[in-house]
Formats: structure tokens, C-alpha cells, sequence
């Protein structure tokens, strides 16, 4: 195969590893019962007119299974940080001892297990559409290259190529999420 051809299919296959990765990052920020820093890794607050991600702001720690400690490098950022998390759409709701905030991590009712299977289902259909555009822009790069002269043969041996990576990759997402639907359904 020419080097383009090549060079073509490893970017593919970079574009969708960055998929991958993205889709993990994701469902990392679901949770499955457990209490994690990773947790409130979404939540912004206004430090000073800025707004800063709140693990730039603060420590924060899981010290057990069901409670997430927030404690401020500035004291003054408590309550911007309380009302973040309020806001953040978690359903946390953080005690405030004037140190530190707690929060108390809720075990999942079965209709929070399912609406969190759904959250998980919406990602990975989002990662494999990731996926099909990264095989679709591959395909049109590979159109390109047979306009420039690239033999049609060579052409069509990477967009078979190009197909199976793509149902290798579709199908390391459905293992994903197959995990991670055990791991929320799991009590």
C-alpha cells in the first residue's frame, strides 16, 4: 500500500482511539453507586471572575463509598463552591460545616439505575457516531487520493480495511458499555 494510504488509515484509527478515550473519560463522570472525586469533575465555579474547574479550586476526596469531601484552598469559595454543585444537576446536596463540604452520596434507586443505563446508552451511541465520521472522512480522503492516481484496487483494500477497524471499534464500545451497565446495576 502507498505511504497516503497508510497515512490515512492511522489517522483513523488515532481519530477513533481519541473516541475511545473520550467515551471512557465520559462514563467515568457516571456514577455507580460509589462515591468518586471524578464525580464533580464537570462542575465549574466563578473563582474571582473566572471560571475554573472545581478541582483547581479545592481538594477533593472520596474518604469512603458514600461521601465526597470538598475542602477550598481559599475559605471564601465555600458557598460559590456549594451552589455550583447544587447547580451541577448531580443531585448532590453538600453539607457546609464553614471548613468543609460533605456530600453525602445516595444509594441509586432502581429508577436512577435506569435513567443512568440510558445516560450511558446516549454516550455510546454518540462514540459510535464519533466512529462512523471518523470512517466517513476516511473514505473521503481515500476518494481524493484516487483522483491524484492511486490504483482503485489499492482504494478499495483500505476502505475494506478501513470498515473492519470500524466494526472493531463499534464493537469495543458495546463491551464498554456492557460493563458499565453491569457496574450501575449492579447493588
Amino acid at each position: 500500500m502507498s505511504e497516503e494510504v497508510l497515512f490515512c488509515i492511522d489517522s483513523t484509527k488515532e481519530q477513533m482511539d481519541k473516541v475511545i478515550k473520550h467515551l471512557e473519560s465520559e462514563l467515568l463522570k457516571i456514577r455507580a453507586g460509589k462515591a468518586s472525586p471524578i464525580m464533580l469533575d464537570g462542575i465549574y465555579v466563578d473563582y474571582y471572575g473566572t471560571k475554573s474547574p472545581l478541582n483547581q479550586v479545592a481538594n477533593i476526596a472520596a474518604p469512603d463509598p458514600r461521601t465526597i469531601i470538598v475542602q477550598p484552598w481559599d475559605k471564601s469559595m465555600l458557598e460559590p463552591i456549594e451552589k455550583a454543585i447544587q447547580a451541577s444537576n448531580l443531585g448532590f446536596n453538600p453539607q457546609n460545616n464553614g471548613e468543609i463540604l460533605r456530600i453525602i452520596v445516595p444509594p441509586l434507586s432502581e429508577e436512577r439505575r435506569k435513567q443512568l443505563v440510558k445516560q450511558v446508552k446516549n454516550e455510546g451511541e454518540t462514540a459510535k457516531i464519533g466512529i462512523r465520521n471518523a470512517r466517513r472522512d476516511a473514505n473521503e480522503e481515500l476518494k481524493k487520493l484516487k483522483k491524484e492516481g492511486i490504483a482503485e484496487d489499492e482504494i478499495k483494500e483500505a476502505e475494506e480495511k478501513i470498515q473492519k477497524i470500524t466494526d472493531q471499534y463499534i464493537n469495543k464500545i458495546d463491551d464498554i458499555l456492557v460493563n458499565k451497565e453491569k457496574e450501575i446495576l449492579t447493588i
